[in-house]
């Protein structure tokens, strides 16, 4: 697991006053994130994160231009922003330093956007399995265009008043430049500044996920066979441990638990580490320790290479699927720590336990991922499983049905880090491997998630 970039270590980065003037930036984001129940409330907080945004992103390309001299063997610029770590002016590490805390700060906020976005579809994962699927944004900041998007923006607001989500401050909305929420639902749109020179590929690709999420057809992309399914089961977790390891970490440093479903979970907060004064050895020792004992309560332990886990390590706006820290049931102070990677969690399964327990569930599993193998790849199969089903048809005849499905990697991971209840996902792979309707390629997205996301 990588947290920091090689050459610098964490204090560099955890104690730089850029990451700590962040740090006190987002919870109050994260709180009116929360807090939002009207098209001002989302108009007003975008205003705020652009801001931010724009100016971080701006300092990271003077930044970079700076280093691009400094590797060319020239002074940096005239103007270029002077680093603020007090490390070595002179030493081109300490403009990377800066540039890079830069482009971790930008995640940290567009982190924020992705919340934004998530509440304003009110918690519906439809729309972002559905929009999240284009390259992901550049850098916002001296983009081309974006004063007409701004100037749309604005005309949404002034003349009608309504609310419009700007997609290049989140990064699990790609497809689209803006989406508006009219009287009748959200709509999405590409932006041009020229009206003339329309995007007709994009557009399309706009009408297609907007399709997919009202009639289940092929989501956006190259494989007809992804759609979206829904569950008509409630979404339960175990949001309540996770709540309790955050808290236990922020005062005894690092907590560690078996959770249900053969995982382990452990959390790290560096403020609680700090706290009990422990030197890098001693911290150590106790981070083995108990996350030892934790993996080996929960069963996981004897064969270490057949393990899957799921870290919030580094993670914001880097995978579009994931939802946001700042949605989580957390305090915002602890959900902030996790976007600037003060507070770190994961969770681990043995994957030949998870097919186990599914198999005792009467739907047939078995590990697919051979042991020792390197890290995991996109579209990698980790397990597979099972079902034959009977149906009486209306001519007296019996249809049957025999169906595999495939666990990759994206569906994995959110039943670790979303710490799924064992139970409510199990059910929803009961439910594909039963439908006759049930695409090859499904996404599947389980009924009530607003109760579980704030």
């Amino acid at each position: 697991m990588k947290l920091f970039d090689p050459g610098f270590e964490p204090e560099e980065v955890i104690t730089h006053p850029r990451h700590q003037a962040a740090q006190a930036h987002l919870v109050p984001l994260i709180e009116r994130v929360r807090a939002c129940r009207s098209p001002q409330d989302g108009y007003e907080l975008q205003q705020d994160l652009l801001r931010h945004i724009l100016e971080v992103e701006d300092h990271r390309n003077a930044l970079s231009q700076a280093v691009k001299r400094m590797r060319a063997g020239k002074a940096p610029q005239v103007g270029a922003p002077e680093p603020q770590s007090g490390l070595d002016a002179s030493d081109i590490k300490t403009w990377i330093l800066e540039r890079e805390l830069c482009e971790r700060v930008a995640r940290q906020f567009r982190s924020i956007g992705d919340a934004l976005a998530w509440r304003a579809f009110n918690h519906d994962r439809r729309y972002i399995l559905a929009l999240c699927r284009n390259a992901p944004p550049g850098i916002m900041a001296g983009k081309a265009g974006l004063k007409t998007e701004l100037e749309t923006v604005e005309s949404h607001w002034r003349d009608n008043g309504q609310f419009a989500l700007m997609h290049d401050l989140t990064y699990c909305l790609r497809i689209g430049d803006i989406t508006v929420w009219q009287d009748d639902g959200p709509h999405t749109y590409e932006i041009k500044t020229n009206a003339r020179y329309r995007n007709a590929v994009q557009e399309q690709r706009i009408a297609t996920a907007y399709e997919a999420i009202r009639t289940g057809s092929a989501l956006p992309g190259d494989n007809p066979r992804e759609r979206l399914h829904d569950i008509d089961t409630p979404l339960l977790t175990h949001m309540e441990l996770l709540q309790t390891a955050t808290q236990r970490a922020a005062k005894d440093g690092i907590f560690a638990a078996k959770m249900p479903g053969s995982r382990a979970l452990i959390a790290v907060d560096l403020h609680g580490v700090v706290g009990q004064g422990w030197t890098t050895e001693e911290f150590g020792q106790r981070l083995a320790r108990q996350w030892n004992a934790a993996r080996r309560r929960a069963r996981i332990g004897d064969q270490p290479d057949l393990n899957m886990h799921a870290t919030s390590l580094d993670s914001v706006s880097r995978d579009p699927l994931r939802v946001p820290w700042g949605v989580y049931p957390l305090h915002p102070i602890a959900a902030a720590r996790l976007i600037g990677d003060v507070m770190t969690f994961a969770v681990e399964t043995s994957g030949p336990s998870l097919a186990a327990d599914l198999t005792t569930r009467d739907i047939p599993a078995q590990w697919v991922r051979p042991p020792g193998t390197e890290d995991l790849v996109a579209g990698e199969v980790l397990m597979e499983m099972h079902s034959r089903a009977e149906w009486r048809i209306p001519n007296g005849l019996t249809a049957k049905l025999s169906r595999t499905l495939q666990l990759r990697r994206s569906e994995m991971d959110r039943y670790l880090i979303e710490l799924l209840d064992q139970d409510c996902w199990a059910a929803g792979i009961r439910h594909l491997l039963l439908s006759p309707d049930t695409s090859d390629r499904p996404w599947p997205v389980f009924r009530d998630e607003g109760h579980t996301w704030l």
